[in-house]
């Protein structure tokens, strides 16, 4: 993957500043903003497809629930005609004179209180029957006038004997006008107290009243009431004197449902509204401008601008870095901008200027420089010999070992011989850099001395991974173990721990002296660390840790500034020191 990464960069930096500005407005720019417009109208579309077929199902829901409700108040008149034991028996009574059919069907109407019901629900009752007795008219009717039609065949081998019929009615052309119509047919078999004869109960719904109540609905899409492929009822067109067509915008349907209702299917088609998106927008119009504007000619203008503002003067820098000869620079001439470009080349200008005026003196003053830079290190040097120097003498310490020799008091003869050798490292300074298994033998020796004066409060662990052999400046170590003990273990009551440990941490040598002593204030610990990394001469004439600050002085001359400190601890807990140094100034 890193290698996919670096050849992309390699081949993005050979592109010119212009190309990379086209490409990120490209990509930053024109890309997101195309995918999530797509996005955007992808959801819209979608979101709107599902409301309006959930829409589409509710109208559909409603449509058959005002439909199948006046079929179900007609099934309910035809049933109680069907049931009405007066009815049946005034159909069968075979009448002996038109008189007395005259004188039954008066009693009949004034019994049977139908015309009222009947007449505010838009509905009217036929009935119909082999009884030659009953004379036609006033709702009733012989069954020879409809036995030949298909709908009265259907009734006939219906199990069911009801059903539901459409029809364009033309029997009584040209006296009336042909209309359509749609009825509920009955068979009315129920009571067989008489020779069996047929009669058949027709309830006729008033198909205008249908029609407007699916009109009045207010529905925004067309919607029909079909029934073998025929339109029957529907929101559009609903003339009573043209006969039902056939259905044939099948292709247009958004919404399908079918019901069935006494062995009728009846499908209820919902049309997908004529609205769609390119008819918004074009009624959006200024709307979309405004939009395209901002999104795609506002950034397309900024991104040239830019570009200009970059090019023309990196151009400028390049032209000029091109002109360098060898003995002088040329100055930009036309500096414009506060930006970065423009303190660029304004820096540039001024770099120039100095360079031209140095050029000469950097030549002429070289060796000077460099014998005055060798004479300060040496008199740096000399400076920090100077400040370690011990201040008792070794005739003294031999003096004592031997006394304690010769009494027997051998471990206070190894102790003061422990004494000499550590300060016979102090004064011998034909070379100030050691190797570090010769420092830690001092380390060693000085934690000895330490353990004698304070018993079983102080312990202490070296740690060494294969770096002995490496050299660094003498005393460094011994002077912050010093500093743990002093500083750490001295001024605390109970046992306490220093841990030295040295070892290689990929290109650096790394130091760490720790100890358990009392630790420091984190103010304290923030200035003793901002001295360390900025240790100088001048820091030296100042009291207190002379010694930490000689060591890190010498540290960063060792390795020209390139070593590192860290500072770590806690108050009543302990403190530790870290030290890196790059493997190269070893």
């Amino acid at each position: 993957m890193s290698n996919i990464f670096h050849k992309f960069e390699t081949y993005m930096d050979n592109f010119q500043i212009k190309k990379k500005l086209f490409i990120l407005y490209i990509f930053c720019v024109l890309v997101p903003l195309f995918l999530t417009d797509g996005f955007i109208i992808y959801v819209v579309n979608h979101s709107e497809k599902i409301e309006r077929e959930h829409r589409m199902e509710n109208i559909a829901n409603a449509v058959q629930y005002s439909f199948t409700n006046s079929i179900h108040n007609a099934d309910s008149i035809a049933n109680s005609v069907y049931m009405n034991q007066y009815i049946n028996e005034f159909l069968n009574t075979e009448y002996e004179s038109p008189l007395e059919y005259v004188t039954a069907y008066q009693q009949y109407r004034k019994n049977i209180l139908f015309d009222t019901g009947i007449g505010m629900d838009n509905i009217r009752i036929v009935m119909y029957t082999d009884n030659d007795t009953i004379i036609k008219g006033g709702g009733c009717g012989n069954i020879a006038e409809i036995e030949e039609s298909d709908w009265y065949k259907e009734m006939e081998n219906s199990k069911t004997g009801k059903g539901i019929f459409f029809q364009y009615d033309t029997s009584r052309e040209p006296i009336v006008e042909a209309k359509r119509k749609i009825f509920f047919a009955q068979k009315m078999n129920y009571y067989n107290d008489y020779e069996y004869r047929k009669k058949m109960a027709i309830i006729i719904l008033d198909y205008s009243s249908l029609a407007q109540n699916l009109v009045k609905m207010n529905y925004d899409m067309p919607v029909y009431i079909c029934s073998e492929n025929r339109i029957l009822l529907s929101n559009v067109d609903n003339s009573l004197k043209k006969d039902f067509e056939e259905f044939k915008e099948l292709q247009s349907v958004g919404y399908t449902q079918e019901m069935s209702l006494y062995g009728t299917v009846f499908t209820i088609y919902i049309m997908q509204p004529e609205i769609s998106i390119m008819t918004k927008m074009k009624d959006n119009v200024p709307i979309l401008i405004l939009l395209i504007f901002t999104n795609l000619v506002l950034p397309f203008v900024l991104v040239w601008a830019i570009n200009r503002s970059f090019t023309m003067r990196i151009s400028e820098l390049s032209d000029v870095f091109q002109r360098i000869d060898d003995e002088k620079l040329i100055e930009i001439q036309n500096v414009r901008g506060k930006d970065e470009i423009g303190s660029l080349m304004h820096n540039y200008n001024r770099m120039v200027q100095r360079i031209n005026s140095l050029i000469q003196k950097v030549y002429i003053g070289k060796m000077k420089e460099q014998e005055m830079m060798v004479a300060r290190q040496n008199a740096e040097l000399l400076a920090l010999h100077s400040q370690i120097n011990p201040h008792f003498l070794f005739n003294a310490l031999e003096s004592i070992r031997m006394h304690s020799v010769l009494k027997k008091e051998m471990e206070t003869a190894d102790m003061v011989e422990k004494l000499a050798l550590l300060q016979r490292q102090y004064l011998e300074w034909g070379e100030d850099f050691v190797e570090i298994d010769k420092e830690i033998k001092s380390v060693k020796d000085y934690l000895e001395l330490q353990k004698y004066r304070f018993g079983e409060r102080l312990s202490y662990n070296i740690e060494i991974e294969e770096c002995g052999q490496y050299r660094i400046p003498k005393m460094t170590i011994v002077t912050f173990v010093e500093n743990a003990c002093v500083h750490g273990i001295e001024s605390k009551t109970s046992p306490g721990w220093i841990f030295v440990r040295i070892y290689r941490e990929e290109e650096y040598l790394c130091l760490e002296i720790e100890d358990t002593g009392n630790g420091m204030e984190e103010s304290f610990m923030r200035e003793l660390l901002e001295k360390m990394r900025n240790a100088n001469m001048e820091m030296l004439k100042d009291k207190g840790r002379v010694g930490i600050i000689n060591a890190c002085l010498r540290l960063k001359m060792m390795t020209q500034n390139e070593v590192s400190f860290e500072l770590d601890g806690e108050k009543c807990i302990g403190t530790m020191v870290g030290i890196k140094i790059p493997f190269r100034y070893l």
